[in-house]
């Protein structure tokens, strides 16, 4: 087991989450073993139930975080009724965390084509392909529907599915979570303010 790493002191922590967050995630694509842009996400329905489940971070920028997925699946549907959502990483290598809170807005058209246009062929063929979140007969089922659409798109480019999109998550509250020994962790909490963020230290 790797040590528990020193401790941060208040002067480690950045003025600006963003900036902790990108060094942190550096370090992650350094040393993780698979997945570091592999986040959890928390979102709730229309009744408050909640649900979450792991997607990946597509882009990282100065208003917030994007991940992409099928609008009539039920995370999309969840953020249609109640565009709110919690974001965790946790990175066991490093021994380290940041839960990221706030609320969720729609990417535009161009750049949700264009992450799209990026993905490998057989992905686009799947984002047609599968009806996400609904009942499936079997694997023969969704095997016939990837082959239907690899037919019709045979020798073409396969344009973005109407349903398919991403989102930006726009952080107003940051928590950074680092193991210490004896279970005393080190948490800072950035919280977003009309005045900017400010940064408090918690206790373990």
């Amino acid at each position: 087991m790797n040590a528990a790493p020193s401790p941060l002191s208040p002067a480690e922590a950045p003025a600006d989450p963003f900036l902790f967050f990108r060094d942190w995630l550096a370090e992650a694509e350094r040393t993780e073993p698979n997945d570091p842009t592999a986040m959890s996400l928390a979102t709730v329905d229309a009744d408050g139930r909640p649900s979450v489940r792991i997607v990946l971070l597509k882009r990282l920028d100065d208003r917030g975080f994007v991940f992409y997925t099928n609008t009539e699946s039920r995370k999309g549907l969840q953020l249609a009724a109640r565009p709110v959502a919690a974001l965790c990483f946790h990175w066991k290598s490093l021994r380290r965390q940041v839960r990221i809170e706030g609320a969720v807005e729609p990417v535009t058209e161009a750049e949700a084509d264009a992450y799209f246009a990026s993905r490998p062929r057989g992905s686009r063929i799947g984002a047609w392909a599968s009806q996400q979140s609904r009942p499936l007969e079997s694997r023969a089922v969704l095997e016939r529907r990837v082959a239907e659409t690899e037919t019709r798109y045979d020798g073409q480019e396969v344009p973005r599915p109407p349903h398919w999109s991403g989102y930006r998550v726009l952080p107003d509250d940051i928590e950074f979570w680092q193991d210490g020994e004896f279970r005393l962790h080190d948490r800072f909490r950035y919280r977003l303010s009309a005045a900017g963020w400010t940064c408090q230290r918690l206790y373990p």
